[in-house]
């Protein structure tokens, strides 16, 4: 049975904000979605600056979008923990992604108390073919709790 979020798609997007302006908010086009149990979906608006030559969406993007959606998956689960990182994500570009709207739709694969696995496949706002299907491993911080325990 998949692990059920506990927080909401508002409470997500307001800690991105605040934590991650760097995304640049609603204003980078970065916006989640959607949370279910075992799920979250990130939404990318691309704009000109996530265009490579050719008119295609940069494959850069496409990794940003991977690594946020895993961390919004992560997050919707366990909390609002910012120290939680990227130990590895790979990622299969399939095809040549148009200019619009994206949508990274992760999956929990697992939710350990140190480590996460999720996958993420990447695909326009029609839900037409995936153009980009990542794997990515977080490593999650101890709890308080936990760190005061291990500390001798």
């Amino acid at each position: 049975m998949p692990v059920q979020p506990i927080m909401t798609v508002a409470a997500i997007n307001r800690f991105l904000e605040t934590d991650f302006p760097q995304l640049g908010g609603s204003d980078g086009g970065y916006s989640v979605v959607d949370v279910a149990p075992g799920t979250a979906v990130l939404r990318l608006l691309t704009g000109s600056q996530h265009l490579r030559p050719g008119g295609t969406v940069s494959g850069p993007t496409l990794f940003a979008l991977a690594d946020v959606a895993a961390y919004v998956a992560i997050l919707a689960h366990i909390g609002p923990v910012a120290l939680a990182v990227t130990t590895n994500l790979s990622i299969n570009f399939l095809r040549k992604p148009e200019p619009g709207a994206l949508f990274g739709r992760a999956r929990i694969l697992k939710l350990g108390k140190r480590l996460a696995v999720v996958e993420v496949a990447i695909s326009p706002e029609d839900e037409g073919e995936t153009v980009a299907h990542a794997v990515a491993t977080y490593s999650i911080p101890p709890r308080a709790s936990e760190a005061e325990t291990v500390q001798v």
